[in-house]
């Protein structure tokens, strides 16, 4: 530590394998703190100085997405979780967690196939929210997205939901947990404007930065031509 110190050192990282686990109550007692874990490792830090740490933050966000998708009799594909969660025995959006390195629009196909079977493509980003204190008391961003069906006869993943149909878009915001819930039944309004083209979400344009030097994904609303 002290040789860190004289060759100016702020902020060390220490990543100790799984094998070498035993190797973490030494750090802690070194002073180290636990930064964050993986599998397969986990991160430890200190900060030299005697002042406020300026090492960032562990990850603090979980990233969910639900899919929109209605056919053209204006049935929406809906779900039923088997999870006792305040939503059990609602019939809901297909939702989920991407996964690591996905993109949201691919997570979103991917969470929609994985549930009912139904092959979509991505249209737009509609709306996403932003909540916190959620699961392991992490901040989430759930990212809804307009999908467009491809296939129509579902097969449901009999391991995580309960059931899964199309249903007439009158009698989906009829259930009472959506008019109870604004911000849930403000969601399918959104996507029922933009499915009826008065609504424009954000579209995933692929783009280099120069900044890392990355091809990635912009997601913006694209300004009408005239």
């Amino acid at each position: 530590m002290s040789n860190w110190e004289l060759k100016g050192k702020r902020g060390i990282w220490l990543k100790i394998l799984l094998e070498k686990a035993d190797l973490v109550p030494i750090a802690i007692q070194e002073g180290f703190n636990f930064h964050h874990a993986e599998p397969g490792y986990v991160m430890l830090t200190y900060w030299l100085p005697n002042e406020p740490c300026l090492l960032p933050a562990s990850p603090s966000h979980q990233i969910g997405i639900g899919g929109f998708v209605m056919n053209h009799k204006r049935e929406v594909l809906v779900v039923k979780e088997k999870c006792p969660c305040s939503c059990s025995g609602v019939w809901k959006l297909p939702t989920g967690y991407i996964n690591k390195s996905e993109e949201i629009f691919s997570g979103a196909v991917r969470e929609v196939k994985e549930e009912t079977g139904i092959d979509t493509i991505f249209l737009e980003m509609v709306a996403f929210r932003h909540a916190h204190l959620v699961a392991f008391e992490q901040s989430d961003l759930l990212f809804v997205c307009m999908l467009k069906p491809l296939t129509f006869e579902i097969t449901i993943d009999e391991k995580e939901i309960q059931a899964a149909k199309w249903m007439p878009l009158d009698e989906f915001v009829s259930q009472p947990f959506y008019k109870e819930d604004h911000m849930s039944r403000k969601v399918i309004d959104i996507c029922i404007s933009k499915y009826d083209n008065r609504y424009n979400g954000f579209i995933a344009h692929q783009m280099t930065s120069k900044l890392d030097r990355k091809l990635s994904y912009l997601y913006y609303n694209e300004p009408e031509k005239i």
